[in-house]
């Protein structure tokens, strides 16, 4: 058996052919085993009938759905590159990574046709010769994806990929203002798969809550962890908290992944405890955002194990994650390596830090990301001698386990999503009537952190409104700066660069509700 990440599916479906595999949360569908690799070879026949070579890349702008599950195993079997797309982002952004990964064919949903026909009208701006749209109805420039699927061959396809070949490349906002793309193979992919699976509690037959977004590795890969394993995958199209107290209760969920707002979010539903029976819910992994003491300790005393886990786009989702028997003995820890993962803690002076003290956290694992795509530079200072620097700061006792405690690039994460301070600057920094600005994360009980924009302006009538509204459309909404303040001068060092610590302390306050 070649070591293809879509032969998993192909394996699962010879195993367990009649195994729920994919619940829908917003429609009826339900597809066993079987099904959702019919399905997905439909789709991998249909790619090599229109002339999809290996290595081309095919774009995902795609909400939770069972065509990006099918597209992602039917793409990784006939050795094409998938390319998940972030939705939230607007279509200066999507251009840019399209055009960046040089994708040829897009598969969208309905959802973001007046995106698409937008990037579509820029011509030779984007390399996408092929538009798939999912749904009844298609755009003009558009083919129906379903009609595309459905008229090919269920048969399993040739393999035409393996082992060091690459599966996808993932975008991730860039400290430079340029979106970074992270590339995975098969081998690093199912060197995830195998850690996590090696490491966590995952009983055969488990029903799994998926509540992220696909494009993200933190949904991608515990989604081909439950097809390794088994498990049913019970989808949300879009987190609702009501709705994810209803599924646990309908679907009997086991487990599950969902960031610390999304988990607030969900114990401020009115009366849940009494309204829903959760009884089958064993554990819900948590992180992307640090996670409160008290959130931990709700949870444990739901009978819920909240395990908060630390891992990065780079290193194909895991590094680190806490058990449940120690969930609540070091809560402020994200728990120890995973089986196959070293961690260890590197000080400014390239040595490794006792015990206690701080320094950067290097992650090393065969499931570690093999470069930047077209960024040499980058992949040269991230990857040092086959480990990862992944510019987190942090601690790890004597007994392994590590604490972070500060993001050595300034990352602000709001509602699990990673922003970048120094792209929102860039934006800002276009306005006419600004000098300069800095952006830092505010505290916020709603998203975890929200950006604040410090602005030195040389417009007298520029106002917060303004500010807020030059960047909408021009960054994701959750990029948006949500509060703005006006300042006569932004502190830097001798080199010039700004010293957000001082901001930090000289705007302490959290966002505004």
């Amino acid at each position: 058996m070649q070591n293809n990440l879509g032969l998993f599916l192909t394996r699962r479906a010879f195993l367990s052919p009649d195994r729920e595999a994919y619940v829908d949360s917003h429609s009826p569908l339900r597809l066993t085993y079987r099904g959702l690799n019919d399905r997905s070879n439909q789709v991998a026949n249909a790619f090599l009938a229109a002339g999809i070579r290996k290595g081309e890349r095919v774009g995902l702008l795609l909400m939770n759905s069972a065509e990006f599950m099918e597209a992602y195993f039917a793409l990784a079997k006939i050795g094409a590159v998938v390319v998940p797309l972030n939705w939230r982002l607007v279509p200066d952004e999507l251009e840019f990574i399209l055009k960046d990964s040089e994708t040829k064919r897009l598969i969208f949903d309905t959802d973001f046709v007046d995106t698409c026909a937008e990037l579509h009208a820029r011509g030779d701006r984007t390399d996408v010769t092929q538009w798939l749209q999912v749904g009844a109805e298609t755009a003009h420039f558009a083919e129906s994806y379903d009609a595309f699927r459905d008229g090919a061959s269920a048969e399993e396809p040739e393999t035409a990929a393996a082992d060091d070949d690459m599966l996808y490349i993932m975008y991730t906002s860039g400290t430079t203002g340029l979106p970074k793309g992270v590339v995975h193979t098969h081998n690093t992919a199912i060197w995830a798969i195998l850690t996590i699976s090696a490491t966590t509690d995952y009983h055969e037959g488990d029903v799994y809550l998926g509540a992220l977004p696909m494009f993200h590795v933190g949904a991608l890969t515990p989604l081909a962890v439950n097809v390794y394993a088994g498990a049913t995958s019970v989808v949300m199209r879009a987190f609702d908290p009501t709705l994810a107290w209803e599924l646990i209760e309908r679907e009997k969920i086991n487990t599950g992944l969902a960031v610390p707002a999304m988990l607030n979010f969900m114990v401020q539903v009115g009366d849940y405890q009494n309204r829903f029976d959760f009884s089958s819910l064993r554990w819900i992994m948590t992180g992307a955002a640090p996670v409160p003491v008290s959130l931990t300790k709700l949870y444990h005393g739901l009978g819920i194990g909240l395990l908060q886990v630390y891992g990065l786009t780079e290193s194909c989702g895991p590094a680190c994650v806490m058990d449940s028997a120690n969930a609540l003995k070091y809560p402020d820890s994200t728990g120890k390596s995973f089986f196959f993962t070293e961690v260890k803690i590197v000080g400014e002076d390239g040595r490794d830090c006792p015990p206690g003290e701080a320094g950067e956290v290097w992650v090393k694992g065969k499931h570690i990301m093999i470069e930047y795509w077209n960024r040499p530079d980058a992949t040269a200072e991230t990857l040092v001698d086959g480990w990862l620097r992944t510019g987190d700061v942090a601690t790890m006792n004597e007994e392994g386990f590590v604490a972070i405690q500060d993001r050595i690039k300034d990352m602000i994460i709001s509602g699990g999503e990673n922003v970048y301070p120094a792209e929102i600057e860039g934006v800002l920094a276009q306005h006419p009537g600004i000098v300069e600005a800095a952006v830092i994360g505010q505290a916020s009980a709603r998203w975890g952190e929200s950006p604040l924009a410090i602005v030195v302006k040389s417009d007298d009538a520029l106002t917060e409104a303004d500010v807020i509204e030059f960047c909408r459309g021009k960054l994701a909404g959750y990029k948006q700066p949500k509060t703005a303040v006006f300042v006569d001068e932004i502190p830097r060092n001798p080199s010039g660069k700004i010293l957000k610590r001082l901001l930090r302390e000289q705007f302490p306050d959290p966002a505004p509700v």
